[in-house]
């Protein structure tokens, strides 16, 4: 393991089931693995990723190897959203970069197994992107739009996008930002039901 990583995590098959066989972390980098999430009979094991003191500051790396065998099921979460609590260094702060976007997500679904959530959840953001991002258009002569001053477009208060990766592209990555925690936990509950029956619970459900 190199010697920047800050955490380790190994599933592997034990009698037959899904099971943690390696947690290793290491400031600024938590990991707790729930004993029940699910029902008994659910082969999924769960791990929460925390940060000590709540969020990230700056100077603050994680890097954390994560290692799932065949025939396994895994899922790595948080509680919670985790803050960036202070940034030095930069000519601006992360809220002028971000703008009005308060949240930032990421979702890697990763396994042949999850293939058609990976499908369908690219096909809906492709669809729900092309409606948001698409330029206005306008009705009336040619004159009357040369005399219109240009309209500032409106930023969508949810951008998403979906890449995949790895071998025969099993792999797929989701990248969501948002103007609220709500609108990227709504978007995530929609979009990851269909985790539930792997899982035995589904993530980021409505409390």
């Amino acid at each position: 393991m190199a010697e920047a990583a800050t955490g380790a995590v190994r599933v592997e098959k034990v009698r037959g089931r899904s099971a943690l066989t390696r947690c290793f972390a290491r400031y600024p980098l938590k990991l707790i693995a729930p004993s029940k999430v699910g029902p008994a009979s659910c082969d999924a094991v769960w791990l929460y990723a925390l940060t000590y003191g709540g969020g990230i500051v700056s100077g603050d790396t994680i890097s954390c190897t994560v290692s799932v065998g065949d025939g396994c099921t895994a899922a790595i979460t948080t509680q919670a959203s985790t803050k960036v609590l202070l940034e030095q260094g930069s000519t601006y702060s992360i809220a002028e970069q971000m703008q009005e976007y308060n949240v930032i997500a990421m979702v890697v679904l990763l396994g042949p197994k999850l293939k058609s959530i990976q499908e369908q959840m690219q096909a809906e953001v492709r669809k729900l992107m092309s409606g948001q991002l698409r330029p206005p258009t306008s009705g009336g002569s040619l004159y009357t739009m040369r005399s219109q001053p240009p309209q500032r477009p409106q930023r969508p208060p949810l951008v998403a996008s979906c890449s995949q990766f790895g071998r025969m592209g099993t792999g797929m990555v989701a990248r969501i930002a948002a103007v609220s925690t709500e609108l990227v936990y709504s978007f995530l509950r929609h979009h990851l039901a269909a985790l539930e029956p792997s899982l035995g619970a589904s993530p980021y459900a409505a409390s």
